[in-house]
């Protein structure tokens, strides 16, 4: 393993409120692709406070497909999860320090179009630490953002959700947190002007952040002397533009329900058609194929794609 890839994190002993609990998969230093936070929300969202400590966990590919609007193939998850593996988050407090990996084992069922990942057993109280700052609706919009450092900023924002502001980050902290300076100076840091820290990754995430989520977001560049020093960002809750996913359901329950939202999209409301799509697995399949290749582009139907769908399913 390279040293580069261990994320320490020093939890405080003062206690603090909940929301805010100091949380090691949080604060670490990480440099996680869109894939790799795709995996993590949609995991994450799967959680379950009665689930076995050896629980296995089962992404369905095209779900995540459905939810995010992006396309991933098989080769592209195996590196996402082997990377996600190998990396080591390393919590310390006043007595010990503990070396934590995500997964104990990541298993790919050939012709499913599913992976099956069992954590392991000592990350899982940090993962549920953090998955209580998230909402059912919250966890749908991270899964939305496309930007990797909008889904990073959204995690630390969230844990100020009830605030007004988030804690004033030095910039070197809150660079090193979206892996954007490495602190023992072997990588060579990114976006050193300040200009492009704006336009390449604040702007970004303030715009996607305050479009996609319930939180409408700002930040506030803060000057020592005559350079900027550190960031914090300003929070306020506004309305979900749409319905979340019922993540608390089975995933079977979920996926029925997805399939709803994309039907009403599509102005498909008769009851007898939409009992029929949903109780068959290749409607539903075609029904979220469709519904990605819609959203890229890759079908154009401007005025009816509700009755495109239906003639591609042979139901018109």
């Amino acid at each position: 393993m390279k040293p580069e890839d261990t994320a320490v994190v020093v939890v405080e002993p003062a206690p603090v409120p909940v929301v805010r609990q100091h949380n090691a998969i949080t604060q670490a230093r990480y440099d996680y692709t869109a894939c790799q936070l795709d995996i993590f929300f949609y995991l994450l969202s799967r959680l379950r406070r009665d689930d076995t400590p050896d629980q296995e966990y089962t992404i369905y590919v095209k779900d995540v497909e459905a939810l995010t609007g992006r396309q991933w193939n098989y080769q592209q998850l195996r590196e996402a999860t082997a990377d996600m593996g190998s990396r080591m988050f390393e919590v310390e407090n006043e007595r010990t320090y503990q070396q934590l990996w995500m997964f104990q084992r990541v298993e790919y069922i050939k012709g499913k179009g599913c992976l099956q990942i069992q954590l392991a057993a000592p990350i899982r109280p940090f993962l549920f630490n953090l998955k209580e700052n998230f909402t059912s609706y919250q966890l749908h919009s991270a899964l939305k953002l496309s930007s990797k450092y909008a889904k990073r900023i959204y995690q630390l924002v969230s844990q100020w959700k009830d605030k007004a502001s988030t804690r004033t980050y030095p910039l070197d902290e809150f660079k090193q947190m979206l892996h954007l300076k490495d602190p023992k100076g072997k990588e060579p840091e990114l976006f050193q002007n300040i200009s492009q820290l704006k336009a390449r990754v604040l702007d970004i995430a303030v715009r996607q952040v305050s479009e996609h989520t319930d939180l409408k977001i700002d930040y506030e560049l803060v000057k020592k002397g005559r350079a900027y020093d550190a960031v914090r960002f300003t929070i306020a809750r506004q309305h979900p533009q749409q319905l979340p996913i019922p993540f608390e359901q089975p995933a079977e329950d979920a996926r029925a329900f997805a399939a709803r939202q994309h039907l009403d999209t599509l102005g498909i409301t008769q009851p007898q058609l939409v009992a029929t799509i949903l109780g068959d697995p290749k409607h539903l399949d075609q029904l979220f194929k469709f519904t990605y290749q819609l959203k890229t582009d890759k079908v154009k139907a401007t005025k009816n794609p509700g009755g495109l769908f239906l003639k591609i399913c042979g139901l018109r």
